[in-house]
């Protein structure tokens, strides 16, 4: 019996072991949302729109001076468009609100969380995560880069791979000039 038990406890001590060695410990920074701006840019075969959105919340960890993770969450319900000026402007927000693009009555939330932060350079990181937009998550890869309390970044996001169907070409034929690229952009300057 006391042998049984002396084999569960050092069982249990190595096992410890093995997972806090194994696990990233780091500081985590906390992301000052009223600081940062995330800016969209959507293009369409007769010109582009761009506006802004809302980080809900957000932060970096960081190991010694080394990035290694990051989690943001998307208020999608901050969707402004900054090309347009009034009716225009209005209707092109209630729209990429609505069912037909983001569904942010159902969807008020997007998030943003590293899985895999590889260094290849001084200041610039390759990330890996997860991008789950409208309860859809797939990978998306991009490049951070860090210089003293700020960060930077664009990400390159295909909204059909989420289901964001309107005037896609990926879902639809003979859009002709009515069609909007799938590819969007994501410029990211944070400060924490």
């Amino acid at each position: 019996m006391k042998n049984k038990i002396l084999s569960i406890v050092i069982l249990t001590v190595v096992a410890f072991m093995g997972i806090s060695f194994t696990i990233k410990d780091g500081t985590r920074k906390e992301v000052k949302i009223e600081k940062s701006k995330v800016v969209w840019k959507a293009y369409k075969v007769t010109g582009s729109h761009v506006g802004t959105i809302v980080l809900k919340e957000g932060s970096l960890t960081f190991e010694k001076d080394k990035l290694i993770g990051g989690k943001f969450i998307i208020d999608m319900t901050t969707i402004t468009n900054t090309d347009q000026k009034g009716e225009y402007k209005q209707k092109l927000e209630e729209h990429l609100k609505s069912d037909d693009f983001f569904g942010v009555n159902t969807y008020p939330t997007s998030t943003l969380t590293f899985k895999k932060v590889k260094v290849i350079g001084k200041n610039s990181y390759k990330v890996i995560g997860n991008l789950t937009i409208k309860g859809i998550t797939n990978s998306i890869d991009f490049v951070v880069s860090i210089y003293g309390k700020k960060a930077t970044a664009t990400l390159k996001v295909d909204r059909a791979k989420y289901n964001v169907r309107y005037g896609s070409t990926s879902f639809f034929d003979n859009l002709k000039d009515k069609a909007i690229y799938d590819e969007f952009d994501l410029i990211v300057d944070l400060e924490f």
